[in-house]
């Protein structure tokens, strides 16, 4: 009887929703250890951001159709570009029961600008009320750009005209809204180091950290009063891996998910992952782009910077190395965006017109031979700029190529150390204004100055029609095929996996994890 009974039990456990939730794992591989677990030290790389994200939601996120689909906001809207209504999700709370209130993005935004934090990213100075160095004044309990309306509306104006694009990517997707009630009275300058982030007690998001360690795993575990429904699946891993080890691991049903922008597969490893039948391939959205940036002071002749462009085959890398998985377009701007213009066209491999150009600034004293600086760890772009070095050289340019690490690079592009450098960059396509506002200026990487494409930017952003904020981005990108302060080598279509037993998970450059919580795994 005691054994019949027992028998009974165990039945009827397994009928109650909890428990056979206890018993469901799932896997996400990484290839890049994460940097933090504090939204305070948001570096917008997407492996900080869907870390972090899972535990703190974001206002809006863009979904796989590139639209800005409500997370704790159920809308951001703007009649005049300048001041924009923020209404939060009258349903949503945090784990604990209280409500998200617009009190708690005004304490995000207070603790994003606190001098005492000392953190100054995401353009917090572009915010009415926040100093140009990013900061409020010490113990600021209020910003006046920002104005409560009631529990779940608030306003935000900016200093200048901002598209409505814009202040969604910058504010509503990297801004991950923290609970005032639980951290108004930890003071400003412990934030950035505080290690209640590291096992937080109150989320709003659909999991909890249950442990980690930074550079090999992060383990979560659902939030089972999730506002938008309790996660099907109990308990979500993130492991680092090298990128080596993934088709075994996919082979041996040890990873359930690879999304595109924080698992990078090898492009030799495609064909064999494709062929695997206990997996589910998912081709990403073209948008990140193998970029080529030149700085124009260091490289001031504009033939030589003409002659980069005509003299480098980029169909037969896109075919020969990048195996067919992506584009080719001129400027930044992929076929993805909603601003693209298909008139621009693509510049043709003309390599006797690349060598007519640099046969001409030679005899004019230009100098013949440029520094190539490429990140090391970029296998496949090292290989394909040693390509474009020997093809050059028939050409009469001598290219020197430097292989670096991605750190070393970023400090010798900031210190205009470089000539030419490449590497892999990812212009949000509903708001290239941000990055391209920067890259094309004497402040970034480019240090190009062109009074036409600053017009040109800032009307974008205080225009509203699509058609006419194309036209602005179309003369930037005309001006950018012309001068050649930069060059995409192409766009590139990562590949995204799930396995056959993850159920509702369709990875993507955008949107993957938006349904994370109705995710399951198949019996």
């Amino acid at each position: 009887m005691k054994r019949i009974a027992c028998i009974l039990i165990a039945l009827a456990l397994a009928l109650i929703p909890g428990a056979a939730l206890a018993d469901k794992t799932a896997t996400i591989a990484i290839t890049d250890t994460i940097g933090t677990l504090n939204p305070l030290l948001m570096d917008n790389t997407e492996i900080v951001k869907y870390a972090t994200s899972l535990v703190f939601l974001p206002l809006v996120d863009l979904n796989r159709d590139l639209e800005f689909a409500p997370q704790l906001a159920e809308s951001i809207t703007t009649e005049d570009n300048l001041t924009f209504t923020i209404r939060l999700n009258e349903d949503a709370v945090w784990s604990d029961g209280q409500p998200v209130t617009s009190e708690d993005v005004l304490f995000t935004f207070l603790c994003w600008s606190s001098p005492e934090s000392g953190n100054t990213g995401l353009n917090m100075y572009a915010i009415e009320g926040i100093g140009d160095d990013g900061y409020t004044g010490p113990g600021a309990t209020g910003i006046s750009g920002i104005s409560l309306i009631d529990e779940k509306t608030l306003t935000v104006t900016t200093k200048w005209p901002t598209a409505l694009n814009t202040f969604c990517y910058n504010y509503g997707c990297y801004l991950l809204i923290l609970p005032e009630h639980i951290l108004r009275d930890v003071p400003k300058e412990q934030l950035l180091s505080c290690d209640w982030f590291n096992a937080p007690t109150v989320v709003s998001g659909p999991y909890f950290i249950d442990g980690f360690d930074l550079n090999h795993y992060v383990h979560y575990t659902a939030n089972e009063n999730y506002w938008k429904g309790a996660p099907k699946i109990k308990n979500l891993n993130i492991n680092v891996l090298d990128a080596s080890s993934l088709p075994s691991g996919l082979q041996a049903g040890e990873i359930d998910l690879i999304q595109q922008t924080m698992g990078a597969i090898l492009l030799e490893d495609y064909d064999y992952i494709r062929s695997l039948p206990n997996l589910a391939v998912f081709q990403g959205t073209a948008v990140t782009n193998q970029s080529i940036f030149i700085n124009v002071n260091n490289v001031p002749d504009k033939r030589i910077r003409q002659a980069l462009l005509y003299g480098i085959n980029r169909e037969t890398i896109l075919e020969g190395l990048v195996l067919g998985n992506g584009e080719i377009v001129d400027a930044f701007l992929c076929s993805a965006s909603p601003y693209y213009d298909a008139s621009l066209g693509v510049t043709a491999y003309d390599p006797e017109k690349a060598a007519r150009l640099i046969a001409e600034a030679a005899a004019d004293g230009t100098p013949t031979t440029i520094t190539w600086h490429v990140n090391s760890g970029d296998t496949t772009f090292v290989q394909a700029v040693s390509y474009i070095a020997a093809q050059f050289s028939d050409l009469g340019l001598t290219i020197d190529v430097k292989t670096v690490d991605l750190a070393s690079l970023m400090i010798a592009a900031d210190n205009q150390e470089i000539q030419v450098m490449s590497v892999q960059y990812t212009y949000a396509p509903v708001d290239p204004y941000t990055d391209v506002a920067w890259l094309l200026s004497d402040d970034g990487w480019t240090h190009y100055v062109n009074e036409a494409v600053d017009e040109a930017l800032l009307e974008s952003q205080a225009l509203t029609d699509e058609a006419e904020i194309t036209a602005r981005y179309l003369l930037v990108d005309k001006a950018v095929q012309e001068d050649v302060p930069m060059i995409s080598a192409y766009v590139l279509s990562s590949l995204g996996v799930t396995s056959q037993r993850l159920l509702n998970a369709v990875p993507d450059v955008y949107g993957t994890f938006l349904n994370v919580h109705e995710w399951d795994i198949a019996d």
